[in-house]
């Protein structure tokens, strides 16, 4: 297998191949480059990924995904199931990446709050492929909104997925699809992996917002947090 840091540079020369949209002032007021990857923050060897639609300005300048207020929102959640208490500091919330990975759909900040096109996505598929994969030792991923669960359609049956999201148990229920990936020795490997969706945890999410601790309670019921 190869390091971690061999894929953080290979999707670093990806950037800078060729010009994408970027949130460049951001990065910039951070001291970074805006073509240097944030692809993940947590632990590989963990039960549970977290999967979310791309970086906001809080989660640059900490260089680590769901850092933000929707971010905060998961990680109280995840301390809550994983220490049975109420976090009391930043300090507790950065602990939950002991036993949890966070990441999404591209690690990269688009400008403003737009997602990125099915086109960028598409050109760091393979990267993230890679990373849930070769690197992540886990097989349940909680994706957060319609976009990050969406990114997982080329790996159901044709309409699975689709069909799947119209329950009306969908923020309950799971569905397996299967992960392909093509390591560094062109050598493919598929990897069953469980989706577990919920809404995206936005004050503007009206509809969901405020089930979203218990909705996220009830998916972390069951799970195991020895990473």
């Amino acid at each position: 297998m190869a390091a971690i840091q061999d894929l953080i540079a290979q999707i670093h020369a990806e950037a800078q191949r060729e010009e994408f949209p970027l949130d460049r002032p951001v990065y910039e007021s951070a001291g970074l480059d805006p073509t240097a990857p944030i692809l993940y923050a947590g632990n590989l060897a963990s039960q549970l990924c977290i999967f979310a639609r791309d970086l906001g300005k809080d989660e640059v300048s900490a260089q680590q995904p769901l850092y933000g207020a929707a971010g905060r929102l998961v990680r109280q959640g995840l301390y809550r199931a994983m220490f049975h208490q109420e976090p009391t500091s930043p300090t507790d919330l950065q602990k939950v990446c002991d036993r949890v990975l966070l990441t999404n759909t591209v690690p990269y900040k688009p400008p403003g709050n737009k997602a990125y096109s099915t086109a960028v996505k598409k050109r760091f598929r393979p990267f993230l492929e890679q990373l849930l994969v070769e690197h992540w030792q886990g097989d349940r991923i909680i994706t957060l909104g319609n976009e990050a669960f969406e990114w997982f359609t080329p790996y159901g049956k044709k309409g699975e997925l689709s069909e799947f999201f119209c329950i009306g148990d969908r923020y309950t229920a799971s569905i397996e699809v299967t992960l392909p990936a093509t390591n560094h020795a062109s050598i493919t490997r598929p990897k069953i992996v469980t989706l577990m969706p919920l809404p995206h945890p936005s004050p503007l999410n009206q509809k969901y917002y405020a089930q979203f601790p218990q909705l996220l309670a009830e998916r972390l019921k069951n799970l195991r947090f020895d990473g």
